[in-house]
């Protein structure tokens, strides 16, 4: 068994992941769920030459000191893959995700209208969020390809690792990954600021120096793209401005208030006829958001979702309630999201 023809199989049954660990055999997460195969279970020494034949020299190096690895890889006439690799307890465990080499359509992505005028404009801050598995990246990359399509801009995209490549169409695009490119998301978007661009992408605002400087790029005549694991509009507001300690919240809340364009908020449903759907809560920084966040009410924020589905606003229960309507999702599914949701 070689990592190869485990990829092979990964593309074959159109799994999302591909789990390597020590006494159990692959395992690959389809439709958002862990299928166990009949593969035998992988030996310590199976997983160790797995995984270092997915690194090179420095990637070794890099995990044998920090005892966690994450990049990227490209693998002939199977595409690239994101893989993170970790010491666990038994031995040496891989986890690798597919990095899907199609840009979805931007109107089979189901956003509204508006946000292709809200990605055209020439500054703010538009934050794409979600849990781990629940399309950011596609959402990011089909709306970057929207954008390189239609505009002249000039975008830097800061990635942990590199996912999609883009090619340079009206637009310019330069990527970096961490790691291998830059030292720290914090050092490449502040040398950013200096290499003239129109467009920054952030791959995920960790930590307050980087959600700081991201911001401030945003006030100052940028476009910034940022993610966050947030499960909704009012939460990705909370916790950007939980990141601060309290006597500067104050400050942050008007700096969001004024530079805010955009909050997607996505999770992926299972569809009633195989494969997955996007479910989307929308918020438009119109002034009423604005209002609310500078005055501390987000609180209220799910009110001004709800009553603006004119600006193209919805919230996540609305959302997977037209998909159910819709015919889209089964009531099992919908049952299960709405009850997680209400608790």
């Amino acid at each position: 068994m070689d990592i190869y023809s485990l990829l092979t199989f990964m593309r074959d049954v159109d799994a999302s992941d591909l789990h390597i660990s020590p006494n159990s055999p692959p395992i690959f997460r389809v439709n958002g769920e862990l299928i166990r195969t009949k593969m035998k279970p992988l030996t310590p020494e199976n997983t160790h030459m797995l995984v270092y034949d997915l690194m090179n020299d420095e990637q070794r190096k890099n995990y044998e000191e920090e005892l966690e690895v994450d990049f990227s890889s490209e693998f002939k006439g199977l595409g690239r893959f994101r893989v993170n690799i970790f010491t666990g307890y038994f031995g040496d465990t891989a986890v690798l995700r597919a990095i899907s080499d199609e840009i979805l359509d931007y109107d089979k992505l189901g956003l509204p209208e508006i946000v292709k005028d809200l990605v055209g404009r020439d500054k703010g801050l538009i934050l794409i969020t979600g849990p781990t598995g629940s399309g950011k990246t596609t959402t990011m990359t089909t709306l970057v390809s929207y954008i390189n399509k239609k505009y002249r801009r000039h975008i830097i995209t800061i990635e942990d690792p590199v996912e999609f490549i883009h090619q340079s169409e009206k637009s310019l695009i330069n990527h970096r990954e961490v790691g291998t490119n830059t030292h720290s998301f914090k050092k490449a978007l502040r040398s950013a600021l200096r290499e003239d661009p129109d467009i920054i992408v952030v791959g995920e605002m960790r930590d307050l120096e980087t959600t700081a400087l991201a911001i401030t790029a945003a006030e100052t005549g940028h476009v910034v793209f940022g993610t966050l694991h947030t499960t909704s509009a009012t939460q990705t507001i909370e916790r950007v401005i939980d990141q601060y300690p309290p006597d500067q919240q104050s400050q942050i809340r008007l700096m969001i208030s004024e530079s805010l364009l955009l909050v997607i908020s996505q999770v992926l449903l299972k569809k009633r006829d195989g494969g997955r759907v996007a479910a989307f809560e929308i918020m438009v920084g119109i002034p009423a958001v604005s209002n609310l966040i500078r005055e501390a009410k987000t609180y209220q924020l799910s009110s001004i979702l709800q009553t603006n589905a004119n600006m193209g606003m919805i919230t996540m229960e609305q959302s997977v309630t037209n998909l159910y309507n819709e015919d889209v999702i089964d009531k099992l599914e919908f049952d299960k999201y709405i009850s997680k949701y209400n608790n």
